[in-house]
């Protein structure tokens, strides 16, 4: 069989997993889904994807790219690979790709969700997919001040060490913060984990962040520096003044993992 190149949609519950990417003797959605394709198609291989999803990360709209000699069809592999994969690992499309196609580096952008469960006592069926806040957060604050952050930036503040980013230059195209009851993107989203993220109640907070790229950890600490907006410790304005002063020391804590989900990337 002549080589093709593929890219996969993949949907995943991080609970379970080290991350994605591979390691030594731990559980990776990475590894799962690469020895899985080895057992359906009898081919070992190594996948790539569009970001590195830490421990506990979640991802609706993942990409996976690959190259393969399998004669099996795209609807031969996708049947195949939900057949064998574990249930909180799905793929939910797999199409023809241009030759040489990299997830990583043909990327041009991404849309996270994080998700806030605001409320004093916690909630036993979000607690895998949100982050149980018990103080009263003012959502619209946390909007306004989240604008300061929009547009291409230096986001050194909001970078934890160890990444190997050459720079630390980005755009975010797009930075939301509400309290909804249906959150239509998510609801629109072709999954049926994302249909049932979308209908929820006034706890639920939901941080949408999009842009053509992110840095290590970078969500999160915008989400755990606009919390200290919500909850009243800092003025709107804050957060623009942490971007300006390029110092990590200056922004809020990372927010836990388990609230962020990878939505969709962009080619």
């Amino acid at each position: 069989m002549p080589t093709r190149w593929l890219k996969l949609t993949v949907s995943y519950d991080g609970r379970a997993y080290a991350g994605w990417q591979i390691q030594p003797d731990k559980p990776t959605v990475q590894g799962t889904l690469e020895a899985t394709w080895q057992r359906l198609t009898q081919e070992s291989l190594r996948v790539t994807a569009a970001g590195r999803t830490d421990a506990g990360v979640h991802a609706l709209g993942q990409a996976v790219g690959l190259q393969t000699e399998t004669h099996l069809t795209n609807d031969d592999l996708l049947r195949g690979l939900n057949a064998l994969l574990p249930n909180d690992i799905a793929v939910s499309a797999v199409e023809d790709a241009r030759e040489g196609f990299h997830a990583t580096y043909d990327a041009i952008g991404k849309r996270y969700r994080y998700r806030i469960h605001n409320a004093r006592t916690p909630s036993v069926f979000e607690r895998h997919y949100a982050w149980h806040f018990p103080q009263p957060l003012d959502a619209d604050r946390m909007h306004g001040a989240g604008q300061g952050l929009v547009g291409r930036h230096d986001f050194s503040s909001f970078e934890t060490a160890g990444s190997e980013r050459p720079d630390s230059i980005r755009t975010i195209h797009e930075l939301t913060v509400e309290r909804p009851h249906v959150i239509a993107s998510l609801r629109d989203a072709n999954s049926p984990v994302a249909e049932n993220l979308a209908y929820g109640n006034t706890n639920l907070i939901a941080f949408e962040v999009a842009g053509d790229g992110f840095l290590y950890n970078m969500v999160r600490t915008i989400v755990g520096t606009l919390v200290e907006v919500g909850v009243g410790k800092r003025p709107v304005e804050w957060p623009a003044e942490v971007l300006a002063a390029r110092d990590r020391r200056r922004a809020g804590q990372t927010a836990p993992p388990h609230g962020l989900f990878l939505v969709q990337v962009d080619y």
